[in-house]
């Protein structure tokens, strides 16, 4: 058999490289904003948050392209596309809000919360990448559904729904962006003079901006004054932030590990979401590397945790290969020397570069659908119902608390910990449809056991905060046990009642 020859580039890694640098770029425009508005000043956001974050973001793209041509030579195909790599947006946010936000209001120095912050992001690494001992064993046991309709939770409601709120914040450029983002990406139809459709709706959005006045040029020239050169330097300031850690601001371990937890769990559920889509990578590789990323970060002064990012399926549906991974990386550490993100995140509009990432939010849970077995659809749906509760309960809970609980009181404890409920409610009725009582009620002690922690259904960690859901989760299992030993429905039977309810609802 002939060797097939796994190209470096081709035209379809333009569009990779497009999608993936804005997913990038939008994380980086939150940060910088956010940050200079906690009080943080532009040389560290821009001088050494941002170079060292993209340190990492090269180090992680070289090495997944790295990945994608060894799976490349195992499988003698030129059809693999390489994992996408970037800050995750749901720990980008712990990490400012939860991290960098309290470390200054204690220090009321930037530059030590800014340490703190890089001793927590290094820790971050280290528990991310120890959990690739655990990844192979997860990856086996815990089935596809509840994975990933924990994650298209995340895509639904944090990356398409959001993002789709944005893009309606300028509605003349948004829905012109977008139109073009669904006819280039979703149809795969060319753009004018085969103009990559990420690049085209960028340019065409940007012009049409600041054309009709929805964006002021003032924003050019803030922009520009920000280029510069931002050499990446490595930094030991991470040694003064885990003398903080261990004494003064111990607590933020509780917020610390939980998010690390997550972090590998999401590289785990995007991993699962590759195979699905024709590509099977090593999980436990892409943990252990996606936490060598992250530490490596932390040691040029980044403050954010790395992950693969669920933007992957978005690159498999552009038929991307690894060139994309790899400019992404090189463009991305260029353009942080010289200042051209700081210059992109003022010039560029939020609603320009939204439409983007909801064709992700898109890509994610069409996928998600299209790679379970139907008769696990359900259980897809039902592990997508935390994040909607974590979104609300993350951006309305502070500000509007009280109307958040006149809502619904169940609204905060659901959304905490959203990501390992939707994986124990997904694999639950997972395991009911297939008549596995045994194994529901094994993963309804694991809620317990999460929720008694504060894994779940709490807002850090510590031991019954809200005992109830730790009851109630023992109690469900009890009930699955004596459900199964009682009446013993075998797979046939549950076979034939999901028939019976599909021809009823056809029926009607």
């Amino acid at each position: 058999m002939t060797n097939k020859i796994y190209p470096w580039f081709k035209r379809e890694d333009i569009d990779g490289f497009f999608a993936l640098f804005q997913n990038n770029l939008a994380n980086f425009v939150l940060i910088a904003v956010s940050m200079i508005s906690m009080g943080f000043p532009s040389s560290i956001v821009y001088g050494r948050v941002i170079p060292g974050a993209a340190i990492s973001v090269m180090f992680g793209n070289l090495y997944y392209a790295h990945m994608a041509g060894k799976l490349a030579k195992k499988e003698n195909r030129t059809d693999v596309t390489a994992l996408s790599y970037g800050i995750s947006t749901p720990v980008m946010f712990i990490y400012l809000f939860g991290v960098l936000r309290p470390a200054l209001e204690l220090t009321g120095n930037p530059e030590t919360a800014w340490k703190i912050a890089m001793a927590a992001c290094l820790l971050g690494g280290v528990v991310e990448a120890l959990g690739s001992v655990l990844g192979k064993w997860v990856h086996k046991h815990l089935p596809r559904a509840s994975m990933l309709g924990a994650l298209a939770g995340v895509a639904f409601a944090f990356i398409g729904g959001e993002l789709f709120f944005k893009t309606f914040e300028m509605p003349i450029v948004g829905m012109l962006v977008l139109a073009i983002i669904l006819i280039g990406l979703v149809t795969k139809r060319p753009m004018p003079f085969k103009i990559p459709a990420s690049l085209f709706a960028i340019i065409i959005g940007t012009t049409l901006s600041y054309a009709i006045g929805q964006s002021d040029v003032s924003k050019i020239t803030e922009g520009l004054s920000t280029v510069g050169f931002y050499l990446p330097l490595p930094t030991l300031g991470f040694i003064e932030g885990f003398s903080y850690l261990t004494s003064t601001m111990a607590g933020l371990f509780a917020i610390l590990l939980p998010i690390s937890i997550y972090n590998f769990i999401e590289t785990m559920n995007n991993v699962e979401a590759m195979a699905a889509a024709g590509d099977s990578y090593d999980v436990q590789e892409a943990q252990l590397f996606d936490g060598v990323g992250t530490i490596v970060g932390s040691l040029f002064g980044g403050v954010f945790p790395t992950t693969v990012y669920i933007a992957s399926i978005g690159s498999k549906w552009m038929n991307a290969g690894r060139g994309y991974s790899i400019l992404n990386g090189v463009v991305f550490l260029v353009a942080s020397t010289f200042g051209i993100i700081a210059a992109m995140s003022k010039i560029i509009p939020i609603a320009v570069i939204s439409p983007i990432l909801v064709f992700v939010g898109i890509s994610m849970v069409s996928q998600t659908f299209a790679s379970v077995e139907k008769k696990h659809f359900p259980a897809v749906v039902l592990a997508m119902f935390p994040y909607f509760a974590n979104y609300i309960m993350t951006r309305f809970n502070g500000p509007a608390g009280d109307v958040v609980k006149n809502l619904s009181s169940g609204i905060v404890p659901l959304g905490q910990g959203a990501m390992f409920t939707g994986l124990i409610w997904g694999a639950i009725l997972v395991f009911i449809i297939d008549n596995k009582y045994y194994s529901a009620a094994i993963a309804a002690v694991a809620g317990a056991f999460l929720s008694a922690v504060g894994f779940m259904h709490a807002p850090k960690l510590g031991l019954f905060f809200d005992y109830q859901y730790f009851v109630g989760y023992i109690v469900m299992a009890i009930f699955f046990v004596g459900y199964k030993f009682s009446f013993d429905v075998k797979e046939s039977d549950s076979t034939v009642v999901l028939g019976a309810l599909k021809a009823s609802v056809e029926e009607k």
